[in-house]
């Protein structure tokens, strides 16, 4: 971009978030945060002195909910930004689950920072934060919001709406679509939707309501985030109440933080089958992409210096038939191919919750039924086109058989080699590309010059 296209850009970004900020103090602010969030990034990227001047100047509520709509990244170098205090005014705004996950960016790159920031908060903020960051990154419990809106069980509908109201004016409750019904020991009973209530007398109590009324549906602190998503997905769950060993209520879990947990994990498995890892790839160092990718490649290249190798026992057959070295890619490619589309569907469906390790037999059986089927399909073909080609009949028959078998070994490995990994605790979206290319590689190579030894000299 050139300096004046750069200067009249950055006006024109100013003059409509100092508009926005005019706007939003007297209170008739439309625009979203997401995308004053995009604004403030391109502002970032096109001045870094005129950005760190916007963000000093926004309302520490609007920054907040702004700079949940931003990155990691952005949020990691935020105390570098704005001042110390504006931060902890900040994250009094968030919501508890949103302010935690802040404090923690922080801290991955500057641990004072984020304790300076932990610090100006007051007493009940801290406690929160540090409970909700307590957990390990795959437990429930450090994706959750403690703000929500209970009722007790003896409590009537009314004087629970009354409250809501209260809490709502005071901008302390957003996004609530349930009432979590408790008894007066705090265990969790169930949870009923608001627009649920409309049905009931103000006068009724909430024991009042019919059982088939009240959802039961709860998850424990402990557990996997990922079986959340689950439960998110498969009945269409706007909020999910957390619970402890002894079901006494710990906050809730929105759909929209599940969200963004599904997007983390759709993102880190279609990086992890590429080789490279998501968090890496976010930051701005080369050098750190760079390094992360080079290991990736020089594991590759020892799995490509073992196919050569194999390559390297029959070179007097390819020497002697020149025919073969024109063919062998296209032994390599089609199973290299093939097994990448079972292996994708595999971990996909395994990271959906729709396949298990007891599912391995019929999942394998499948997967090498279709493939066994396109192995025939297009081991005639290259025969066919091998035997036009050369005007050898063997030569179409060895490549046809070759394509049987590493399209079969693909099928097959691309299969069990996911889910070998899951029963051993390794994550098979990053390990999995490597040997598989490896495996596709070796037999086909194998295949295709073993039989060309074999039935050709």
């Amino acid at each position: 971009m050139k300096h004046e296209e750069k200067i009249e850009k950055l006006e024109i970004l100013n003059k409509h978030i100092h508009k926005v900020i005019i706007d939003y103090k007297e209170g008739i602010c439309s625009y979203h945060p997401f995308d004053l969030s995009k604004d403030l990034l391109i502002i970032r990227d096109l001045d870094q002195k005129e950005y760190k001047a916007v963000c000093k100047k926004i309302p520490s509520e609007l920054f907040a909910q702004i700079l949940v709509e931003m990155p990691d990244y952005v949020q990691e170098e935020i105390t570098d930004i704005i001042s110390e205090q504006k931060v902890a005014r900040v994250t009094s705004n968030m919501d508890s689950d949103d302010a935690s996950m802040l404090i923690y960016n922080i801290s991955l790159k500057n641990e004072e920072a984020a304790q300076t920031v932990l610090s100006k908060l007051n007493k009940d903020e801290k406690e929160v934060i540090n409970e909700l960051n307590a957990y390990d990154f795959h437990e429930a419990g450090a994706y959750m919001q403690k703000e929500l809106f209970w009722a007790s069980i003896d409590e009537t509908i009314g004087e629970a709406l009354k409250r809501l109201k209260e809490k709502k004016d005071l901008n302390i409750l957003n996004n609530i679509f349930h009432a979590f019904l408790v008894d007066k020991d705090n265990t969790f009973l169930g949870s009923i939707g608001l627009e649920e209530l409309i049905l009931f007398e103000r006068t009724q109590k909430f024991a009042e309501i019919p059982n088939d009324r009240i959802e039961h549906y709860s998850f424990n602190e402990k557990d996997d985030i990922k079986e959340a998503v689950n439960l998110f997905s498969n009945y269409s769950l706007n909020a999910l109440a957390i619970v402890n060993s002894e079901n006494k209520l710990l906050g809730r879990i929105t759909h929209d933080e599940i969200r963004d947990v599904m997007q983390d994990q759709d993102t880190k498995q279609l990086y992890s089958l590429a080789g490279v890892d998501n968090k890496v790839e976010e930051v701005e160092s080369i050098y750190k992409i760079g390094k992360n990718r080079a290991f990736w490649l020089s594991i590759n290249l020892i799995t490509a210096i073992l196919a050569s190798l194999v390559i390297g026992l029959f070179d007097a057959t390819i020497q002697s038939l020149v025919a073969l070295a024109v063919l062998m890619p296209i032994v390599a490619s089609m199973g290299g191919n093939a097994g990448t589309q079972t292996l994708t569907v595999t971990v996909r469906q395994m990271a959906l919750g729709a396949i298990e390790y007891e599912d391995a037999k019929k999942t394998i059986y499948k997967e090498v039924i279709i493939s066994l089927v396109n192995g025939f399909l297009f081991a005639f073909i290259i025969g066919v086109v091998s035997y036009l080609w050369f005007k050898i009949p063997l030569l179409g028959f060895v490549i046809a058989a070759s394509m049987i078998i590493n399209l079969f070994s693909a099928g097959f490995f691309g299969a069990v080699i996911p889910l070998v990994l899951e029963k051993f605790k390794i994550d098979p979206a990053i390990g999995s590309t490597v040997i598989l290319t490896t495996v596709t590689d070796i037999v086909g190579f194998f295949s295709f010059l073993g039989l060309a030894t074999l039935v050709l000299l």
